[in-house]
């Protein structure tokens, strides 16, 4: 019963304070827990493992995770990087996996680490709702529902406590972070959060959702 407990349990890493108080009221209490970000993580890209101990909020992910010593002391099953889909996000969520690449590989090469996917649309009329994750997604409801009204999520926190509980709830959509091997991490690191160019920029927001590697 503990382990089965154990394997149901999430901390979402959230952008800031409006996230978590969308994300609050609607979790479960007993298996789901909210970090909730200050600001723009340090980018430890390069730097040696001290970095964790200079920085409080470094120090205060880790030990929230209970990874100081080894993997074993994981508070949680699933960690869960739940970003704003935006430019901001996506360096947050570069940032934040950056920190767990270059110090805990061990807990993205497991398969402990998660992007939270939620809907970019509202499309709806007095008949029908419907979230969208993609504006192709958006354009076949538009079409599909008859006077419809469309509402753009910029943030996690534009959406109410009540709607956000069916995307943190069964109905959740995680994509896993996925590093095939350790000899990957370092190229993995180098790729993400070196001097990149524009182009390699646009291809990391292109591509982050599905593949870090």
């Amino acid at each position: 019963q503990t382990t089965k407990r154990r394997d149901e349990t999430t901390i979402f890493l959230s952008e800031g304070d409006s996230a978590a108080g969308v994300m609050v009221p609607s979790r479960d209490v007993y298996t789901q827990a909210i970090f909730s970000l200050k600001g723009k993580p340090l980018n430890c890209h390069g730097l040696k493992r001290d970095a964790i101990y200079k920085n409080e909020e470094l120090y205060n992910i880790m030990r929230a995770l209970g990874i100081e010593e080894s993997l074993e002391g994981l508070r949680y099953n699933r960690v869960v990087l739940a970003t704003d889909a935006d430019v901001d996000g996506m360096h947050i969520r570069n940032l934040l996996l950056t920190f767990f690449l270059r110090y805990f590989e061990e807990l993205v090469l497991k398969g402990h680490v998660y992007i939270l996917e939620t809907p970019l649309f509202r499309v709806r009329n007095k008949k029908e709702t419907r979230y969208c994750y993609s504006e192709k997604e958006r354009d076949a409801a538009t079409t599909a529902i008859k006077g419809a009204e469309v509402t753009r999520f910029k943030g996690l926190g534009e959406i109410s406590p009540k709607e956000f509980g069916q995307f943190i709830g069964e109905g959740i959509r995680l994509v896993q972070v996925n590093v095939k091997s350790i000899g990957e991490v370092g190229r993995t690191l180098e790729f993400f959060m070196g001097k990149n160019t524009p182009e390699r920029r646009d291809f990391i927001v292109d591509n982050l959702l599905t593949d870090v590697a």
